[in-house]
């Protein structure tokens, strides 16, 4: 039943995004709001069709410590639910992904209007110059500016492997960092078709203030988010309805916590 409900729900997700994508392409000519506006009509309703069909709900923790924008949001990555499922969560987020995914036809066109942060990896140290002068663009407008620090996802309970570009942003933007821990890798799998009933958590954690040295902002930032990513690991482990999680997933997360 899980396997239908989910090949089920792809059909109507990927049919929706599609509606969104090329019903709405007029949204490419008007403000930059309105194109906001339509991306984060689509996730929630992505996430409302992922709670009615698969019976996967999503819950967030700890608004209350999200400070006033512009800030740096520092934010675990399992899962291709989180590319679209954070949205909503901030008030105009402009979010640092790949330079080629604005080759894609639509996605990128849309990406470009709603002038995310886009980083070319392959030119190494220029890349990050190119990342910070942008992001201190987008930050001077107002807006949030939301990272994977491990640049791809990583599955739950992975070694983590965070990638100079968190530090860099930190240091170059002088704003407060807020890391984000979730649990999404588990109910929603990368490389699967198979999602998960249950609770999707992303929890908001404390932010850090500007100006720490390089090197107690990157321990500190990796502490806070795997301790928490870890936590959630084994609250979804001990729930009525645990995701499939391997024994050694959990001894893992356990042991971080201890």
């Amino acid at each position: 039943m899980t396997l239908i409900r989910s090949l089920v729900f792809a059909v109507l997700f990927y049919l929706s995004t599609a509606i969104f994508v090329v019903g709405g392409s007029f949204l490419l000519f008007g403000p930059r709001r309105w194109a906001m506006a339509g991306l984060k009509a689509h996730a929630i309703v992505s996430l409302w069709l992922l709670r009615w069909v698969v019976g996967t709900r999503m819950e967030v923790r700890g608004r209350d410590k999200l400070p006033k924008p512009p800030y740096l949001v520092a934010s675990k990555h399992q899962s291709a639910w989180d590319t679209f499922a954070l949205i909503p969560i901030f008030t105009d987020p402009a979010m640092v992904m790949k330079w080629e995914l604005t080759l894609i036809p639509f996605y990128g066109w849309f990406s470009r209007k709603f002038e995310h942060v886009f980083v070319r990896r392959e030119r190494g140290p220029a890349a990050l110059r190119h990342l910070v002068r942008d992001a201190q663009d987008r930050a001077a407008a107002g807006r949030e500016i939301v990272l994977f620090p491990e640049g791809t996802r990583r599955a739950p309970g992975a070694e983590p492997d965070y990638k100079p570009g968190a530090v860099a942003l930190y240091e170059g933007l002088g704003l407060p960092c807020v890391p984000l821990a979730l649990n999404s890798g588990l109910y929603w799998p990368r490389r699967e078709w198979v999602r998960y009933p249950g609770t999707i958590i992303v929890e908001i954690l404390d932010a850090l203030p500007p100006g720490l040295p390089r090197a107690e902002f990157k321990a500190e930032l990796q502490k806070r988010i795997e301790g928490a990513a870890s936590r959630l690991i084994v609250e979804a482990a001990r729930s009525p309805n645990p995701p499939p999680i391997s024994a050694e997933t959990v001894a893992r997360a356990e042991s971080i916590l201890a």
